[in-house]
């Protein structure tokens, strides 16, 4: 499965297919998922599979592609260019959060550094397709604060990027380095709560 010409060809069993893809890689990861195992899992036979996918990294793209921007598109809805900060930010705090903490989330972001080094494409498509999408939808948002008088945001690439980081506080580095599996929504809210506030104490007016 491999070739610098691959495309990803649309059809009947194209969701099928994609499904039984996820089951696979977030179950044995990019290198261990087997041609023969996504196929019996979509359903579908191996030529099937290979006329929609000729190129296992296209399969792989194609799916965490679909997951990020269905992330993407919940987080988006939370976002009401009217509405003051104070509350709009939380409600994108926690959808952030929901994705880069659920076992999916995760489980796309390992593959991806993984095989980062082989496959850099792998990196840049799942950036481009759910967290990019996001900051792009956030910087909308401060402009039209700012525009209120309610942000003053001189950097806001910056600004964004370290309400991001915020939002990962504490919860992020212990998932990551498997000290933990799981956060209450105390030990949640805590931290959307401390995002807010300093987010708002530096950029608010």
């Amino acid at each position: 499965m491999g070739t610098e010409t691959a495309a990803v060809r649309r059809g009947r069993k194209f969701d099928q297919v994609l499904e039984g893809a996820r089951e696979v890689f977030l179950r044995d990861g990019f290198e261990g998922a087997n041609v023969d195992d996504i196929a019996r899992a979509a359903g579908v036979s191996k030529a099937t599979l290979y006329s929609y996918f000729p190129d296992k990294r296209l399969l792989f793209m194609e799916m965490a592609t679909r997951q990020c921007q269905r992330q993407a598109d919940e987080a988006l809805m939370t976002i009401e260019s009217g509405r003051p900060p104070a509350e709009v930010l939380p409600r994108v705090a926690r959808s952030f959060l929901g994705f880069v903490l659920s076992d999916m989330g995760q489980r796309i972001f390992r593959i991806c550094v993984a095989e980062a080094d082989r496959f850099p494409d792998l990196g840049q498509k799942f950036y481009q397709s759910g967290p990019m999408l996001m900051k792009r939808k956030l910087l909308d948002y401060m402009a039209a604060a700012a525009a209120r008088g309610e942000l003053h945001t001189p950097d806001p690439e910056l600004a964004a990027d370290q309400f991001v980081e915020l939002c990962k506080a504490d919860l992020w580095a212990k998932l990551v380095f498997g000290l933990r599996v799981s956060f209450t929504e105390a030990e949640i809210a805590r931290v959307v709560e401390g995002a807010v506030a300093t987010f708002l104490a530096r950029y608010g007016r």
